[in-house]
């Protein structure tokens, strides 16, 4: 069983990697339907990064009771599957959003609506209070999601800053980190940076991807803690507000209706049967169990 869930967590990292790497799709929509969402956000709220300057200081006794407090079984595969997804998207979103546009946006709408809908008969319990953060998080996303980019060049600081607000949006179903890209004008930048393998900046930008996951995968944790429900409304609202992204470039690149509604019900049925096989693989874990 161990072999055969390293493999499905490697490729729901490839399919969070895939989400991440296209404006209007959240990597941490793809780990809520696939159910690793509140493992992936606990796990990184737990790590404890004192092992490092213990390590230094030769306390290899107390180093080694940090690190094993690091969940590996599900950071290698998914952040393998990531990483893998990345390099390889980065060569082929360019040709996809230049040639197919609107039916490639289409499609991640319908992965965003199937989402919605899964999330929801997960959380059920209608009430005002739901209610309400469904509407906060649909407006926020609606808004943001119709700012305008800013010019604010590609130095190290920006880059580092462009990480840490582009991974907190990875585990924050609803906001791509992409789009967050897009809106501070790195995205075609960091693309670039992806394909020639300019290591300086992929690792300043991963640096400030680390610290800023890091202090949100906390504040997640917390709220999944305290206030489940409420969250996760939120996050549905989130998601149905970031719509707006795919569905203003499918108005502005649409040809033929046709291909477009095909590509959204094959996202929508992708998602649904993502969700279907997470299912019978969580059913197999708890009966080997």
């Amino acid at each position: 069983m161990k072999a055969k869930e390293t493999l499905i967590l490697f490729l729901k990292g490839l399919f969070m990697g895939v989400a991440q790497i296209i404006p209007g799709v959240s990597g941490g929509t793809i780990a809520l339907i696939t159910g690793i969402y509140e493992r992936l956000v606990h796990s990184i709220s737990e790590m404890d990064f004192r092992f490092i300057p213990r390590f230094l200081k030769g306390d290899f006794k107390g180093a080694k009771g940090n690190i094993r407090n690091i969940d590996f079984r599900l950071f290698i595969p998914l952040v393998a599957g990531i990483g893998l997804a990345f390099w390889f998207m980065s060569h082929l979103i360019s040709f996809f959003l230049q040639n197919l546009a609107a039916p490639t946006y289409a499609f991640f709408s319908g992965l965003i609506l199937a989402s919605a809908v899964l999330i929801y008969k997960r959380v059920g319990g209608l009430s005002v209070r739901n209610i309400l953060s469904l509407v906060i998080g649909f407006l926020f996303a609606f808004v943001f999601a119709g700012l305008a980019t800013l010019q604010i060049g590609h130095s190290l600081p920006v880059i580092a800053l462009s990480g840490a607000l582009a991974l907190c949006a990875m585990i924050l179903p609803g906001i791509s980190g992409a789009f967050v890209l897009l809106f501070l004008n790195q995205y075609e930048y960091m693309l670039s940076v992806l394909r020639n393998w300019q290591f300086l900046e992929i690792f300043t930008f991963g640096l400030g991807a680390l610290l800023g996951i890091l202090f949100f995968a906390r504040l997640m944790d917390y709220l999944f803690t305290k206030y489940r429900s409420f969250t996760m409304f939120f996050l549905t609202g989130l998601m149905l507000g970031a719509l707006r992204i795919p569905y203003r470039n499918i108005v502005d690149t649409m040809n033929s209706f046709l291909p477009v509604l095909i590509a959204a019900i094959l996202g929508f049925s992708t998602i649904l049967i993502l969700e279907g096989i997470s299912r019978k693989l969580g059913g197999a874990s708890r009966k080997a169990k």
